[in-house]
């Protein structure tokens, strides 16, 4: 249950994220209501996790996938750029979230 509840806290830290961006430095109201409410359920869900996983594990995986997650859909949504450089780090990124997950045991 613990990896389902870090799945959910990555997707609330990717709206976070584009939320942050769409509120204009929260100047926008209901930008900035979605901000704060995705970003509470984030921290709630990684709480959850952390019950059972590492703090080190699970805020390494939530704040990588959580990364990758933005930059992906900064490209969609606002249009930034993809580079061969970021394609890379975003590998090296899963790689290690990856390995984190096997030397966990779970």
């Amino acid at each position: 249950m613990a990896w389902t509840y870090l799945a959910i806290a990555v997707v609330f830290e990717i709206a976070f994220a584009l939320g942050t961006n769409a509120t204009k430095g929260f100047t926008k109201l209901w930008p900035s209501v979605f901000t704060l409410l995705v970003a509470a359920a984030g921290v709630y869900s990684l709480s959850q996790a952390l019950r059972t996983l590492d703090v080190g594990v699970g805020y390494t995986i939530w704040t990588g996938l959580g990364s990758i997650g933005t930059v992906v859909f900064g490209a969609v949504f606002y249009r930034e750029r993809l580079t061969l450089p970021k394609l890379l780090s975003f590998a090296a990124i899963i790689a290690g979230a990856v390995t984190l997950k096997l030397a966990a045991g779970a």
